[in-house]
């Protein structure tokens, strides 16, 4: 029998407390005891009320927040400080309104001290890859929702990271643009198979692209209170799957679980306005 794999990111009962804003003695629990494993290659989304703390735990992956209790490894090592072998795609693509869609995507490697003729003919490569071969010299006010989502999937990508961490990072496009990109994301993740924790208030698009998919709890003190395998065959067209009766089934059984924590956190967000 062969050994378990270690984990490419692990958290164990990872606890953030933050100060409240109107008053700093008081403490606000976003997360509380959380646990969840992703394996290499493995393909995770995280679901959630809005406001629950999914965003919390992805910045504590990738070392931009320590929890107040818990821990966090990166294949078997602590997380002491940034996540070095993560790359994260933010819910805003962030890309620099300054430089060139060529310059915004080897940015990351100029950093690193690559030459610059080594770093431009590299982010050329992954801007065909994203399919925007020609189009290295417009910046981003002159691109489209779409093209610049591409542009930041291949500024995250072309520094080749073992894990890939996915703040809502299609949220803000149209249907058709969302499907395109969601596609083309699969179709990278699969050349590759890196670990790949992905955030989403969408359960469709959670399903259509993961192994797995966790539920969270409403906040505060939000946990893990489903785990569902997605044992749809790949590789998958995200438009085509979700007439799969499969795809209905796990629908249907996370929705089970999901609607009542969607219903708490909509409850919760009116309190304020209520008070």
């Amino acid at each position: 029998m062969s050994a378990p794999s270690i984990p490419a990111l692990a958290l164990e009962d990872v606890t953030c407390t933050f100060a409240s804003r109107e008053r700093r003695s008081d403490r606000y629990t976003a997360v509380r005891d959380t646990s969840l494993a992703i394996a290499p290659g493995e393909f995770v989304s995280v679901v959630g009320p809005t406001g629950c703390g999914k965003s919390t735990l992805l910045n504590v992956s990738a070392g931009l927040l320590e929890p107040s209790s818990g821990t966090v490894s990166v294949f078997g090592d602590p997380l002491l400080g940034i996540n070095r072998r993560a790359g994260y795609m933010f819910q805003a693509d962030g890309l620099m309104p300054w430089r060139s869609a060529l310059d915004n995507v080897s940015a990351g490697l100029a950093f690193r001290g690559v030459p610059k003729a080594e770093a431009d003919a590299r982010g050329e490569e992954w801007l065909k890859r994203v399919g925007l071969g020609g189009f290295g010299d417009r910046y981003p006010h002159q691109l489209s929702g779409g093209m610049r989502k591409r542009v930041a999937m291949a500024q995250t990508l072309i520094l080749d990271p073992d894990i890939i961490l996915m703040d809502e990072p299609f949220s803000a496009l149209d249907i058709q643009t969302r499907q395109l990109m969601e596609n083309e994301l699969l179709d990278l993740w699969a050349a590759k198979r890196k670990a790949v924790l992905f955030i989403t208030h969408d359960l469709d698009e959670a399903i259509s692209m993961s192994d797995r998919v966790i539920v969270l709890s409403a906040g505060p003190g939000t946990h893990p209170i489903g785990e569902f395998v997605i044992d749809l065959p790949r590789p998958r067209d995200v438009a085509e799957i979700r007439s799969h009766p499969r795809f209905v089934e796990l629908h249907a059984q996370i929705w089970g679980v999901l609607r009542e924590e969607v219903l708490k956190g909509y409850q919760q967000q009116l309190k304020p306005a209520a008070d």
